[in-house]
């Protein structure tokens, strides 16, 4: 009984090891998000010296989605890995005040942004593309929008997909066929 109680503490304890914190403005904090100034064509050329993809991702306080996404998805060390490795994360607060300089350069608060983009749920993540022309707007230049809370294997699926630039494949598999044959090869044991 002893060593499932320890067992329990210690489960209970890496738990919270992987646990985001929550910062002063109520969303939730990881080491792999940027802080930036907010101006997108500066983020996207640093994302691109760095070889990585621009991730937009809009949360709000108090977002149970955003939370359990956090504590559930994230932490996992396959989507952490291709988080860090892959990806360069800039969070937006859907009903913030700091301003975002879109690439169309007009500057709006992160709610005016929001509404400009039609965010309506949080989490959402926009994943752009390596190259923005200078007259368009970021929701214009997704390569895919993600809203709200998925589960691991769908997470994982969206993130490898778009660093595999699978949205620019000639054949015919758009992200939910992808995602289909990649939770067969899972159940199948062909993958990880």
């Amino acid at each position: 009984m002893t060593r499932i109680i320890a067992f329990i503490v210690a489960l209970v304890a890496a738990s919270q090891i992987n646990a985001a914190e929550i910062g002063d403005d109520g969303l939730h904090k990881t080491a792999w998000m940027r802080d930036t100034f907010k101006d997108l064509a500066e983020d996207l050329e640093e994302a691109n010296a760095e070889g990585k993809r621009l991730l937009i991702i809009f949360e709000q306080r108090g977002c149970i989605y955003c939370t359990k996404m956090h504590k559930e998805v994230f932490p996992d060390p396959k989507i952490t890995k291709i988080i860090e490795d892959s990806y360069f994360v800039v969070q937006l607060n859907l009903y913030g005040d700091v301003e975002v300089t879109d690439f169309d350069g007009e500057s709006l608060s992160e709610k005016n942004m929001a509404r400009k983009w039609g965010i309506l749920f949080t989490p959402t993540m926009m994943f752009l593309a390596e190259s923005v022309d200078e007259s368009e707007t970021a929701a214009a230049a997704a390569v895919a929008t993600m809203p709200g809370a998925f589960g691991r294997g769908t997470t994982l699926d969206m993130l490898t997909w778009v660093v595999e630039k699978r949205y620019a494949d000639e054949v015919d598999e758009d992200f939910q066929r992808y995602h289909a044959r990649r939770i067969q090869e899972r159940n199948d044991g062909s993958t990880d």
